[in-house]
Order: C-alpha cells, then sequence, then structure tokens
C-alpha cells in the first residue's frame, strides 16, 4: 500500500496537520528542523503526493469558520443568523469559535484550530488581529473577510456599517429633537477604528450644529453593558444596546426618568432595543445581511473591496423631543 500523510507522521512524530503543511509549503507553520524530519520520512517511505486528490480535497470543503469576538454583546448571533442561512444555501457547514476580547494569544488559538483544518474560508466577526497574527493568517493562504469592523487598510476584505454615518446620524437625531448636550458612550475611540470614526461623525454632527462637544460628554468603552455609563447630558448615543441598557439602568438608579429627564439612542438595533422598557430608538445595522455577504465574498473567485451595509435610524421611545 502507498504510504500516507499518517504514516510520515508517525514516523516523523508530529502531526498529520503538521505534515500537510510541510508537503504544501506552508513555510510560516513549522520550523526548518521540522520539515527536514517530515522530508525525510516521506522519502524513507517512497511517499508519492497526489496532487489530483488534494486540489479535490480542497475544492469540495464545505466548511466556513466564524471567528466571534467575546466581547460581551449580542449583535455577533444576527451576523451568525445570516452566515448559516446563506452556507445552507450554499451546502456548506459552519465551525463556530470565540477568540477573546483582544486577546492576542486567544486570537491565535481560534486561527491554529481553523487553519489546521480543511475549511473554504474564515469569517470574523468584530476581531480585531494583532498585526502578528493577521500575518499568520494571511500566510495561511485561505480566504477571509472581516466582518462589522472596518481598517484604514482598504486592501483587507471587510463588510461594515458606515460607522462615521453612524455616528453623524445618531447624533443628528438626538439634534432634530432639540437637545445639545449630547454624550457618546462606550465607543472605543482610543485603539479601534470603527470607534475612531464614530467619535468623528459624532464630533461633525455636533460642529455643523455650532456645538462644541464639552470632553466630559464623551464615556470610552468596548460596546459592552459595564461600559454604559451616564454623563451630565440630556442625551446619551451609547455605542451598543447593551451599552444603552447599561445607561438606562444607571440613570434609573440617579432617579432620572428615560425620555423625560434623558434621551437615549442605541447603535445596532437588535431585539433588545424592543425587550425594555422604554423601547430604545436605534441607529440599526444590518447585521444579517453583513454575515450573508461574508459567505458570498468567501465563494468568489477574487477577493472583493471593502462593502458597507445600510443603516436605519429608527425612532421608539427612549427620545423625547426638548425645547431649546
Amino acid at each position: 500500500m502507498a504510504a500516507t500523510i499518517k504514516d510520515i507522521a508517525k514516523l516523523a512524530g508530529v502531526s498529520p496537520a503538521t505534515v500537510s503543511r510541510v508537503l504544501a509549503n506552508k513555510t510560516a507553520f513549522f520550523s526548518a528542523d521540522t520539515a527536514a524530519k517530515v522530508q525525510t520520512a516521506a522519502t524513507t517511505l517512497g511517499y508519492q503526493k497526489n496532487t489530483a486528490a488534494a486540489e479535490l480535497v480542497t475544492q469540495q470543503s464545505h466548511v466556513i469558520a466564524a471567528i466571534v469576538n467575546s466581547t460581551k454583546t449580542n449583535f455577533a448571533n444576527h451576523i451568525i443568523e445570516g452566515i448559516q442561512d446563506a452556507a445552507y444555501r450554499q451546502g456548506l457547514n459552519v465551525i463556530i469559535l470565540y477568540a477573546g476580547d483582544a486577546d492576542p494569544e486567544q486570537q491565535r488559538r481560534a486561527l491554529t484550530t481553523v487553519i489546521e483544518r480543511p475549511v473554504r474560508g474564515i469569517l470574523l466577526l468584530s476581531v480585531d488581529l494583532s498585526a502578528d497574527n493577521l500575518t499568520y493568517l494571511q500566510a495561511a493562504q485561505i480566504p477571509y473577510c472581516f466582518l462589522s469592523i472596518s481598517f484604514e487598510e482598504d486592501q483587507l476584505p471587510f463588510i461594515t456599517s458606515d460607522d462615521w454615518q453612524v455616528g453623524y446620524q445618531g447624533t443628528q437625531a438626538l439634534l432634530a429633537q432639540g437637545h445639545r448636550q449630547i454624550g457618546l458612550a462606550a465607543v472605543d475611540s482610543v485603539h479601534a477604528h470603527t470607534g475612531k470614526l464614530r467619535l468623528a461623525g459624532y464630533t461633525q454632527a455636533l460642529t455643523e450644529a455650532g456645538i462644541t462637544p464639552d470632553p466630559a460628554w464623551i464615556q470610552p468603552g468596548d460596546y459592552s453593558y459595564v461600559a454604559g455609563q451616564a454623563p451630565q447630558v440630556t442625551a446619551v448615543l451609547a455605542g451598543s444596546d447593551m451599552a444603552a441598557i447599561g445607561v438606562l439602568n444607571q440613570a434609573r438608579d440617579f432617579g432620572l426618568t428615560v425620555p423625560h429627564d434623558l434621551s437615549i439612542m442605541a447603535i445596532d438595533g437588535t431585539e433588545l432595543c424592543e425587550l425594555v422598557q422604554p423601547q430604545l430608538s436605534s441607529v440599526s445595522q444590518s447585521f444579517y445581511d453583513m454575515g450573508v455577504a461574508g459567505v458570498e465574498q468567501l465563494t468568489m473567485a477574487q477577493q472583493q473591496p471593502p462593502k458597507i451595509t445600510p443603516i436605519t435610524v429608527v425612532t421608539r421611545e427612549s427620545v423625547r423631543f426638548i425645547e431649546s
């Protein structure tokens, strides 16, 4: 019988996945010493690579991997729903892994788990990879696309909302209701490109209205529930639905009534906005469409440019008009 990859792995003392990477010449994933062991074992066993079979396996991989940021928000559920529906229509399966919250070690572990398996492509949901991990991903030569996150580098494939418009339109909606002291809560405008864009849109809307934002109005955060705090303002644009709920609950702790004493506009617009009282007005994003578009991009022959999905300002109960 012809030697197999498992035979080589046993003789060389490495895993079958390592043998596959060496034979595929994915040099970023093994040392020269490991490569020598594998090549020696392959020669000893008289292994001949079946190129046609290897290509068949790659072309027929029916698995897409979704790597998810573990920040405690809920929008990823809607992206995953879009991924699963689109994958099902194309006869593909989906595996889901979590990459921690801006943790390079957990990112690397998730990436390695995926790269060691035959997958059609990788979708990264709001995962801001470290520089080393991005290089590691690109070296794997597996199609990939980022979802619900943007980058300054347009050469990276991503699908997201126009985050400048998210900040701008959310602030404009509050200005239209007579508010002039408008806070921005739970938006990471220091480290994340997404947050920087939202802050820029927020600032531009206030500037056009002749308002200079007070630094105290801006409370950075990671979009989570605990990051939602209520500054001394008449309205707040919150970085996520869960952050908006955090503002809502803290307002009650302070004895404030929403929207009479404080208006709240959420960013995301998931079902959470309708599950609380009062229901939250929102800048709603097209998360489901992001998931669908991500699967479609992975199945295209060539990498596509960044894609922007629509946003909509939805009026509910948490914003009221105030006299100027």
